[in-house]
């Protein structure tokens, strides 16, 4: 796991436990104190936004996008590395359409100085600028994948495509799936 995964996933993991430990103290103040913070629906909704886009890049790292390989490993080398550029492709095709529209909900905020219809009333340019960064991190990371792709499959090297755009096969995640094992 490269550091940028590992990184994400710890964040990932401090930011759900915080928001459980909030909500937690949430759920007791409301039925001993009759007291509430207001705002745990709001906080949750947040960091699911940000770590879902987040999750994006992730999976896209790790090779953990569902893709249909039944047939994948079957083809020759040259034409599975086309099929896992195609994937790429499609993929920084789907970054772009996140950042182009994200693009127009971060102009709206800003036009109309949204905020967020909850007691704290938030300005929703600082969360959804979050979230906006994480689509922006996905497309550049998607489009760095087809580049190197490219480059691969101008220079011939069908297998260097495989093994950093393809499906990952069940040999691999077991091996992998051994190795998180044995490292705890």
């Amino acid at each position: 796991m490269n550091l940028f995964t590992r990184a994400v996933s710890w964040a990932f993991g401090l930011l759900l436990i915080g928001l459980s430990i909030f909500v937690s103290l949430e759920t007791v103040s409301r039925k001993l104190f009759n007291f509430s913070f207001q705002g745990a629906d709001e906080l949750g909704g947040y960091i699911l936004a940000i770590c879902g886009s987040l999750a994006f890049t992730v999976a896209l790292i790790e090779r953990g996008h569902v893709r249909i390989d039944f047939l994948h490993d079957r083809l020759p080398e040259p034409f599975q590395a086309v099929l896992n550029w195609f994937s790429a492709l499609f993929m920084a095709l789907l970054g772009l359409f996140f950042a182009r529209y994200g693009y127009g909900v971060i102009r709206d905020t800003l036009d109309y100085g949204s905020t967020a219809p909850t007691p704290w009333a938030t300005p929703l340019i600082y969360p959804q600028s979050l979230w906006y960064a994480a689509l922006v991190i996905f497309f550049l990371v998607s489009l760095g994948l087809l580049a190197g792709a490219t480059w691969n499959i101008a220079r011939g090297r069908f297998g260097v495509v495989n093994r950093l755009n393809g499906p990952k096969g069940a040999m691999e995640e077991l091996s992998e799936e051994l190795s998180d094992f044995r490292n705890r």
